[in-house]
């Protein structure tokens, strides 16, 4: 079986809309995917209305998702952990045991625009407009992940 985590800082606006985005091109039921936050501002808490709203929008349902906190485990658990920024990367790989446990971790629009280190933008104090942006760049991102992921099973 194929794990995949997505990581944001929160675990309530980028992190679950990329979950469920990949989710929603995922073919195989080898395949799970979770998301978490590097923060534990949320823990317990649904994603942001306007996460849930803009997923909707596109026929992903997002609402049943809770947020929780990225720990030391999540590297024994999966095998792919996508960050969303370079910051969610640093807070990350300092948990990291090993070098095994740094070679999970990417920057999801690295499967856009490989070694560009581009940020997914938090589009918490943004509006509605800022979700739309990181639905879009979200949904490319996991278009490639799915690619691969459906390639190899």
């Amino acid at each position: 079986m194929t794990k995949v985590l997505m990581v944001c800082l929160g675990n309530i606006c980028r992190s679950p809309l990329a979950e469920g985005i990949l989710k929603s091109k995922i073919f195989s039921f080898k395949t799970f995917v979770d998301s978490a936050g590097t923060g534990a501002y949320h823990v317990g808490e649904k994603p942001d209305k306007r996460s849930i709203s803009i997923a909707k929008t596109n026929g992903i349902d997002i609402s049943d998702q809770k947020a929780r906190k990225f720990t030391v485990e999540d590297f024994d658990l999966f095998d792919f952990i996508y960050v969303m920024d370079n910051s969610n990367y640093s807070n990350v790989i300092s948990l990291a045991r090993n070098e095994a446990d740094k070679l999970k971790v990417k920057l999801i629009l690295n499967e856009v625009f490989p070694n560009e280190n581009l940020d997914v933008p938090d589009p918490y104090y943004g509006g509605d407009f800022g979700f739309k942006n990181v639905f879009k760049m979200l949904d490319e991102a996991c278009d490639e992940i799915a690619k691969k992921i459906n390639s190899n099973g």
